[in-house]
Parts: structure tokens; sequence; C-alpha cells
């Protein structure tokens, strides 16, 4: 059943292959710990699992995402005929406030990169992922799978095949392109004709994974004395919000974050209290006196 509902979700709702996994985990945590059938499930069993797995330390926001798991779940479970109602649709699921991720400022950016010592091994690679992840917004599974053939360097923008398969381009600047030009050089042979295409390769001559690069912002930012708690999507962030603080109009930003709606961009794009106090004493017809 979990099968025939990861092949539903890859399928048909064309999630990304971590929400598929994420999802699965979720429902099979749920369904082995209840022991019972999906149509034997009521709200009352589902609140009784969310009571235990908070109890131990789980999270709202991870909470929260297992409802979202088990409702989705027991749609299927509808769609397909094995239960008749939904019992998440009398589960509350916990509330959540807006979650901003750490933001670095623009001092902070420079920090983390040129705490890279170009001379060592993989140093010019380790530069140039940085460089794109805070130059072009891209989620860290977008980064590890980026292609060389959809990097267009001469003409400054990348080609990325986002969550959904869904394609937008993004502006690729100088300094991201040239790292990258740097690098290429210097990149090892792919293991396998499947890797030929793969921008980023490890020593191997394989593509990185998501891990690879949570441990090398991770070690770039306690090198560069960074005492936040930041991961490649810390970068994004950054990239999102220094943007909207210059000017960038927040459509546009979406659009190169590939978010669907623009609340997501939102969230993700705060601007501080200072921005905020000197835009609208600078613009407000009454913030000065004649």
């Amino acid at each position: 059943m979990i099968s025939d509902y990861r092949n539903y979700l890859r399928i048909e709702r064309r999630m990304s292959p971590n929400t598929v996994a994420s999802y699965c985990h979720d429902v099979e945590g749920f369904l082995n710990a209840c022991d019972l059938a999906p149509r034997a499930v009521t709200p009352a069993d589902i609140q009784k699992y969310l009571g235990e797995v908070t109890s131990k330390g789980l999270s709202k926001r991870s909470a929260a995402r297992l409802v979202s798991s088990l409702r989705s779940f027991f749609d299927w479970c509808v769609q397909e005929g094995d239960v008749t109602e939904n019992p998440c649709d009398r589960v509350d699921a916990p509330k959540l406030g807006k979650y901003l991720p750490e933001v670095l400022s623009v001092e902070e950016v420079e920090a983390l990169l040129e705490s890279v010592d170009l001379k060592k091994p993989f140093g010019k690679r380790d530069r140039a992922i940085l460089e794109v992840l805070y130059g072009c917004g891209l989620r860290v599974s977008e980064a590890a799978t980026l292609r060389i053939s959809h990097v267009h360097l001469d003409d400054g923008f990348v080609d990325i095949i986002g969550k959904g398969d869904k394609q937008r381009l993004v502006p690729l600047g100088e300094m991201a392109a040239d790292a990258i030009r740097a690098y290429l050089p210097e990149r090892p042979d792919p293991a396998a004709r499947a890797y030929e295409d793969y921008l980023f390769l490890n020593r191997f001559g394989k593509p990185l994974s998501r891990v690879s690069l949570f441990k090398l912002v991770k070690d770039r930012a306690m090198a560069a004395g960074i005492r936040k708690e930041i991961s490649p999507h810390s970068l994004r962030h950054s990239f999102a919000t220094h943007l909207i603080e210059n000017g960038a109009d927040l459509r546009i930003v979406q659009e190169m974050l590939g978010h669907e709606s623009i609340l997501t961009t939102e969230i993700y794009t705060h601007i501080d209290t200072s921005t905020w106090h000197r835009m609208i004493l600078a613009n407000h017809p009454r913030a000065k006196k004649n």
C-alpha cells in the first residue's frame, strides 16, 4: 500500500524525491505505531499519536508536517476507495507562526566566501558552490543536481529544474560565473556516463549529496567565525532578503526562487525593521513636516 502511495506522490502529484520520502516515512511511522488498517483509523487515534510524538520532543513544525502527510495519505485512500472519509478532517494541526531561517549580513556572506582556500583540493569547487547558492538563490537539491548544459556562462543565466519539474531561468552574476569558470578545468572526471553533465562532482567523480552541501556550508561558517545556525537554505534566504532590501520587486524575487505563491516569498524575504523604517520615512506623504 505504501509502495502504491509512493508512486502516486511521485507520478501524479509530481512531488520531489525528498518530499515523497518524508511523507512515506511519516505514514509508515504512524501505521506501525497504531497497528491498524487505514479503514480502522479514527481521529482519536491520530490525536493520540500526535500527543505521543510531541511529548518525545517533536517540534510544532514537524508535527504540522506529520498531519499534512497523514491527510495526504488518507485523501489518497478515499480516492482509492479504501476508506470512506479522511480522519484528519477532524484533527487540528499545530498552529505555526512565520518561520524565518537565519539570514546572513552581506559582510557575513563575504566572510563565508573568503573562508574557502582556493589553493586546497576542491577549494575552487567549494567556492563555486557557495557563489551559486548565494548568487542564484538555489535550493540545496537544485545546486547538487545542477547540469553543465544548464549553465550559460556567456549569456549570464542558469536553467533550473525545480520542484514539480518546473523550469525557471535565474540570472548568473559575474562573480558566480567566474567561480564556475575557475573550477571547470579542475573538475574531476565523471565516474560514469550518467554523471558527465553534473557540474559539481566529488573526488570519486560522482554528484555531491545534499548532506555534503550541508557539511560544506557548516564548515565554512565555522571557519569564517559565524556563530549563527545556518544551512544552504540560509544562503537562499539571504539572497532573497538582500534583493528585497535593495529594492527588487517581490514578484521578480518570487520567480527567481520558484515559489508558486507570493505568500511563500513574503515569508522567506522579510525586510528588517530598520529598512521598513527608512522606506516609510522616505516615501510617506505625512512622514515629514512641510
